[in-house]
């Protein structure tokens, strides 16, 4: 993952079905841009040799650096994996290995999307719902708290994160107010699931 914030791969207006343009602008330019320049700030005063260093292994070292870097470490790497994730094209569902892994896993593909509903659905507060590969090679569902992830060593959930959703209020609360499971329901109509199969690959 690089360290500065990445174009999007379409317009604020494309995912409207599930989520309006100016929240799109707003979470873009100020909320996900404040991390990249945080963490920016926070590896040259914390002397970070960037261009040596992966942002993922800066990230499993997390208990060694301030509190601002592992906050806008998280929350830059988090949301650059976030734009990746989404779609207006979706195919609604994977195919080959990482659906038949995910069958194998939770039994079917309905099943993990309730589970993984529910992840995003009762995170307190703010925070992230994630699909991780662990080093069992198992498929995991689990949360977050604030901009935390499953790469950084202090997080109770660890793995290889492939599908992050964002639960904070301000990815939603403009269409959807207190709504969450709402915006979760229609998040996954704009899932990128060919992104998501070669994470899967990968890992």
């Amino acid at each position: 993952m690089p360290y500065t914030q990445q174009p999007l791969p379409y317009g604020y207006k494309d995912l409207e079905m599930a989520i309006d343009a100016m929240t799109m602008e707003i979470h873009y330019t100020k909320h996900a841009a404040a991390y990249a320049k945080n963490l920016a700030d926070a590896c040259t005063a914390e002397k970070i040799d960037t261009k040596n260093i992966s942002l993922e292994n800066l990230l499993s070292k997390t208990s060694k650096y301030s509190p601002k870097l592992r906050n806008n470490g998280g929350g830059h790497y988090n949301h650059e994996l976030f734009w990746q994730s989404l779609t207006a094209k979706s195919s609604m569902k994977p195919e080959g290995k990482l659906l038949k892994h995910i069958e194998k896993d939770f039994g079917s593909f309905e099943t993990f999307k309730t589970q993984f509903t529910d992840a995003g659905k009762t995170r307190f507060g703010s925070g992230w719902a994630w699909l991780v590969v662990n080093n069992d090679k198992k498929l995991v569902i689990g949360s977050t708290p604030n901009q935390d992830n499953p790469l950084m060593d202090v997080s109770e959930l660890k793995g290889t994160p492939l599908l992050g959703l964002d639960v904070w209020e301000h990815a939603y609360y403009l269409r959807y107010q207190n709504k969450r499971p709402d915006y979760i329901n229609a998040w996954w109509n704009i899932v990128n699931w060919d992104v998501i199969t070669k994470r899967y690959e990968q890992a």
